[in-house]
């Protein structure tokens, strides 16, 4: 039986134009999606505010989604304008004040050869009330797990994207880290820099610098990261974009992840497994406690979400307008 144990206060999804009940099955188990991933979505939240629910960065996500279907050489059954009055429909449709809202297209059934030449696209949106991604730890801030592996490397695809296959990998990261005690995993790039989580990006800072790597370091450049650097740089913070070596994180005077599910949390401590040489050792960030910085950057996010901000009001979306 289907139920929404692990999806709080959801019950209708939005599914090709009509809402659906949350316990009813769609999909054919021959889908193209469902063997080999054809599948892109966006991870999106929205926060309450005394206007009642706005999302964040609407327009922005859904302008990646379509980059996503561009890349995936898939032509998305609804236009930009649909798509965003369907996930403001869906907030109403289930009473949500703040959500984590997943749209995804995929190849449905059709053919099983690789190539899906005979398969529609279709289009889901589901929302249900999510805190904080990384549980209670997240508040003080989280002990993470270099991995002995790669992130793919930025010249096999074209890392815009969120393609649903290519997230198996980060589905391997995580179960690591998290068989092996973590809270969360960091990938390494191929050239040995540092690159992200298996869903968030990676800010360090050191002598009073915020900095961040691109996607030449083999990483989905977030729009939460990119709104962050937007923030810092009007709070007078200097920020830098570039390669982060695995030394830099180790000594960084604070780290914290960034991304749509993770927001913000601070990493306060590492073990690195990325070598045999450094198998098991640990490395306290800073002092082991969120940053003072981080501390402000993530205040500041939040009253700009929360709509207690006078600045970057294009930033949200009111669900009841």
């Amino acid at each position: 039986m289907i139920t929404n144990t692990n999806f709080p206060k959801a019950k209708k999804f939005w599914y090709m134009g009509d809402y659906h009940e949350w316990n009813e099955s769609n999909v054919h188990i021959m889908s193209h999606a469902l063997h080999y991933g054809t599948s892109i979505f966006e991870g999106i939240r929205a926060y309450n505010t005394s206007k009642g629910p706005s999302v964040f960065r609407l327009e922005e996500h859904i302008d990646r989604f379509f980059t996503s279907a561009s890349i995936l050489s898939m032509k998305l059954p609804y236009d930009k304008e649909e798509i965003i009055a369907a996930v403001k429909g869906v907030m109403r449709e289930n009473e949500l004040n703040s959500a984590y809202i997943r749209p995804l297209a995929f190849y449905a059934y059709g053919n099983l050869g690789l190539v899906p030449k005979a398969c529609p696209v279709e289009l889901v949106i589901g929302a249900w009330e999510w805190g904080a991604y990384l549980g209670d730890k997240a508040e003080k801030g989280v002990h993470t797990y270099l991995l002995p592996w790669r992130r793919i490397h930025h010249s096999q695809f074209d890392m815009r994207g969120k393609l649903g296959g290519l997230y198996v990998l980060s589905t391997i990261g995580g179960l690591e880290a998290r068989n092996k005690g973590f809270d969360e995993a960091i990938y390494l790039n191929m050239e040995g820099n540092v690159a992200e989580g298996p869903g968030e990006n990676i800010f360090i800072v050191r002598d009073g610098v915020l900095k961040t790597n691109d996607r030449n370091e083999s990483i989905l450049e977030g729009i939460t990261r990119t709104s962050l650097l937007q923030i810092a740089g009007e709070m007078n913070i200097p920020t830098e974009v570039g390669p982060i070596t695995k030394q830099e994180l180790l000594d960084a005077d604070e780290a914290f992840f960034s991304g749509t599910a993770v927001e913000i949390t601070a990493i306060t401590r590492v073990t690195d497994d990325s070598t045999p040489d450094t198998t098991g050792k640990e490395t306290v960030i800073g002092n082991g406690q969120p940053g003072e910085m981080t501390r402000r950057i993530e205040k500041v996010f939040r009253d700009i979400v929360g709509g207690r901000s006078a600045d970057h009001k294009n930033w949200l979306s009111y669900v009841n307008e």
